[in-house]
């Protein structure tokens, strides 16, 4: 269980009273989710005996908070997972050791000369190893940090029954940057957060330092996350004052043995806000005076300061085009204040303008593109996966491979904005996994989006991949206890882009329910058909931004008017009675001009495009025969019911398991299920109440009818749909 210690200065304090008052053995207490994937449970009964064989004995430093919280997670994890902590020693004594540590801070990793040099700052190996004739297994690294991610996958190893003979491991990051994108407003609000209040209590701040911002440091390092920006990208500019900065850094401390660094979002306009300037105009040089003065007093409170994430001249937010300057200009005036400090820009390429534009999805393409080798090397576009926002599939964004001079990294939604916010069991690895995996075509076949963000495509420098969270004040962190799958799935995946999502929801299922293959067979099964079953009862065949105005909560394909056309529904599908889609082919917007020749040939050819697009890129006749040989109209159909079915079917799969999982745990996820179901069968249902008015034709063979009328699921409203934007 993690640990509730009250801390009222930095993570030394934290080891501190670990050392003095801890007792390394497990705590009998209610699954509840707080302990995530890090619940050390006791592993089964016929492998015990060997881990603690192998497992006996602990050689670590704990000469500095790092090393300390790395040896304090092995006693924690061995304890918990064998009844027993290993005894420390100072060397080797018997056979069964774990020696952790880098070649400057243990004398036995230096004299095994273990060849860690190639592993950089970060990566690590375990393996199995001979000290004067005794077993052992070295989780050595060149940093301390490199050690401390070594002690987190040799415990996962444990709590997913791998064998610990013979081990070889080498495990290097392929992003360099793993970041958090907290979404959390400075009065607790958090948008698109569906777990409660944000976890920072900005009032209490820096003199009460709550547990729980260790325990998420923890869970951050067991995945390689090394980055968190505390704050909304639609920010207030008090954020970066100096009694918030003080609040920064207080959480900085905390987070600082764990190897993770805080950034901040950066309102463009602070200089007038907080400055007392008459603008914020990035080539005025009072406004890049007040931003170096700005970041020197940040560095001075925040030595490891990451650095800014900026949303800028997209949805109302401030930024350089109020004043004719472009993107570039922008961030390499904040880049210009960074660099003395190593800090690093993440400018978000999620831009569209106020003018009406004929396609959205083909904007921030249109702005970056040009820009292409004009930022400073320590600037960052962040992408999101597709163009538009999130959606439950999107094609991956152009952008990908179309700027090669200059880092793109990517930024991925973990909470579930678009896609049933917590109550729906949605998996999002697999939705990484299609993006990462998609070809850009830019340099030739296997020119992957996953080589474009570890920057093996183009050879940067600078790599980087943010998620924005679903983290709050709830006592399960997610809102959910499937929801944390995908905090657990981005960080692996972040940490190795090419990793398969089915590997890591077996991963995840053993070290969070059971290691039972009756128990992890069908949960992971339910995980990974999960989102296409989402895609099927929201958004299929390539329908997009059918949800709710404002909040995004539930069906309302009717959406239209208001301050924005693309704000709206009906400017997504553009259902007619002749048929149905969104023409970007070159007969309509040409958006597929914006991908590599052969990726647009694909997309634009009605007969290649993957079914699964279809919609996203043509507009097609009701009677369009798809690749099941049905109708469009009936295929349409046949895949809201089938999503419905699937979550029909997880919660027979769920109900099986009762008595295999914990009763709380448990009831709480089949509530959760029931919930979905509900809510999927009204997604099927108001979505084809609302489009058989287009396309004229009955049902199909089978199929039942919405369960009340068009008028009824029009008026339903939600005006305190958790996690709007305000």
């Amino acid at each position: 269980m993690f640990r509730r210690i009250v801390a009222a200065a930095g993570a030394a304090a934290v080891a501190a009273c670990w050392l003095a008052g801890m007792a390394y053995a497990p705590q009998a207490h209610a699954e509840d989710g707080y302990d995530l994937w890090l619940r050390y449970r006791p592993v089964q009964a016929e492998r015990t005996g060997d881990y603690r064989a192998q497992a006996a004995q602990l050689v670590a430093a704990a000469a500095t908070p790092t090393q300390a919280a790395a040896r304090d997670e092995l006693l924690r994890g061995l304890a918990g997972l064998l009844g027993t902590a290993p005894r420390l020693s100072e060397t080797v004594t018997r056979d069964g050791a774990v020696i952790v540590g880098t070649p400057s801070s243990s004398p036995l990793i230096a004299k095994l000369r273990l060849h860690t040099l190639a592993l950089g700052r970060e990566g690590y190996l375990i393996r199995s190893v001979s000290v004067e004739g005794r077993q052992a297994t070295a989780i050595a690294a060149n940093d301390d940090i490199g050690a401390l991610y070594g002690a987190f996958h040799f415990l996962r190893l444990l709590q997913t029954g791998q064998p610990l003979q013979n081990l070889d491991i080498r495990e290097s990051p392929r992003v360099k940057l793993r970041v958090l994108n907290h979404w959390d407003d400075l009065d607790g609000h958090v948008e698109r957060g569906y777990a409660g209040a944000s976890i920072w209590d900005w009032h209490k701040l820096p003199d009460w330092l709550d547990p729980r911002y260790a325990d998420y440091a923890r869970a951050n390092a067991s995945l390689g996350i090394n980055g968190t920006v505390l704050n909304n990208v639609n920010s207030k500019a008090l954020s970066l004052t100096p009694m918030y900065l003080e609040k920064a850094a207080a959480l900085a401390e905390v987070f600082r043995p764990y190897g993770i660094r805080v950034f901040l979002s950066a309102r463009f306009s602070a200089p007038i806000e907080i400055g007392g300037l008459e603008t914020a105009d990035p080539l005025d040089p009072e406004v890049k005076r007040w931003w170096r003065a700005k970041a020197g007093e940040i560095y001075r409170l925040i030595p490891d300061f990451g650095g800014f994430l900026v949303k800028a001249n997209s949805e109302g937010q401030p930024g350089p085009q109020d004043y004719g300057r472009s993107h570039a200009d922008g961030a390499n005036m904040l880049a210009d204040a960074l660099a003395p400090h190593g800090g690093t820009v993440m400018w978000r390429a999620f831009v569209y303008s106020h003018e009406e534009p004929d396609d959205r999805a083909k904007q921030a393409y249109s702005e970056f593109v040009p820009l292409d080798g004009k930022f400073r090397d320590n600037v960052m576009v962040q992408v999101k996966n597709g163009a538009i926002d999130f959606q439950p599939r999107e094609p991956f964004h152009p952008l990908f491979g179309a700027m090669p001079k200059t880092p793109l990294m990517m930024e991925f939604q973990i909470t579930k904005e678009y896609l049933g916010f917590a109550t729906h069991l949605v998996y999002l690895a697999p939705m990484y996994q299609e993006t990462l995996e998609a070809d850009t075509h830019r340099r030739g076949p296997g020119s992957t989006v996953a080589r474009v963000i570890d920057g093996s495509l183009h050879g940067y420098a600078l790599t980087g991949m943010a998620g924005v969270a679903n983290i709050g004040a709830d006592r399960n962190w997610s809102g959910s206890h499937f929801d944390q799958a995908n905090w657990y799935a981005y960080g692996r995946q972040a940490w190795n882009p090419s990793l398969e999502a089915r590997d890591i929801a077996e991963e995840w299922v053993r070290m969070t329910f059971s290691n039972e293959a009756d128990v992890v067979a069908p949960v992971v099964g339910m995980m990974m058909g999960s989102r296409e079953a989402a895609v099927d009862y929201m958004t299929p065949l390539g329908l997009h931004h059918l949800m709710g105005r404002g909040h995004h909560y539930g069906p309302a394909p009717w959406i239209e008017g208001g301050p924005r056309a693309d704000w709206t529904s009906v400017y997504y599908h553009r259902a007619t009675g002749e048929g149905i889609g969104f023409d970007r082919t070159a007969s309509g917007s040409n958006a597929v001009a914006q991908y590599a020749p052969p990726v647009a040939r694909r997309f634009g050819d009605l007969e290649q495009v993957p079914e699964q697009f279809l919609l996203w890129f043509h507009h097609v006749p009701w009677d369009y025969r798809t690749r099941s040989g049905r109708p469009l109209w009936d295929e349409l159909v046949h895949r809201y019911t089938r999503g419905v079915d699937y979550v029909r079917q997880m919660r027979e799969t769920w109900r099986g398991l009762d008595g295999r999982i914990d009763a709380q745990r448990h009831a709480q996820v089949a509530a959760f299920l029931a919930i979905q179901e509900k809510e999927a069968q009204w997604w099927r249902d108001a979505s084809i109440a609302y489009f058989q008015t287009f396309s004229g034709r009955p049902l199909p063979a089978g199929e039942a009818p919405p369960a009340h009328s068009l008028d009824y699921y029009r008026s339903l409203e939600f005006p305190y749909a958790p996690g709007d934007g305000r």
